[in-house]
């Protein structure tokens, strides 16, 4: 299982990757969510331009097997999303790390006390 060493992760299974100047993260989930979900075969995200809680929904992921909930890792404004996965949602399976990022977010904030490093992830995991 991949759990890159430079990313920041969530409880939920979300990976975040914080920008140089700390003001900007992509999101997605990670190898181990992807695994799990099977064959992911849709991507809903209507957030785009909202503000959004940590710990809030900001989309869905839909895969053969099942329906899962996508939550925010951090307070921040959608930015952008992923485009590519409208037609090719199964670039989440195939690349969860690079092309298969979800959403870019504006940080509102600068607490970062619910992330979690990638040897406490791979720990969550069982790794």
């Amino acid at each position: 299982m991949n759990i890159p060493d430079n990313l920041k992760y969530t409880q939920d299974h979300e990976w975040v990757l914080i920008d140089e100047d700390e003001k900007s993260a992509l999101v997605g989930i990670t190898d181990f969510a992807q695994q799990e979900l099977g064959d992911i075969v849709f991507i809903e995200i209507e957030s785009q331009g909202h503000k959004i809680d940590r710990g809030e929904i900001f989309g869905t992921v839909e895969a053969v097997k099942t329906v899962s909930d996508l939550f925010m890792p951090l307070s921040g404004t959608v930015l952008e999303v992923n485009k590519e996965l409208e037609g090719t949602p199964e670039r989440v399976n195939e690349d969860p790390y690079g092309k298969g990022w979800i959403i870019r977010i504006i940080l509102n904030d600068e607490d970062r006390s619910g992330l979690i490093s990638s040897t406490d992830y791979a720990v969550l995991v069982g790794a």
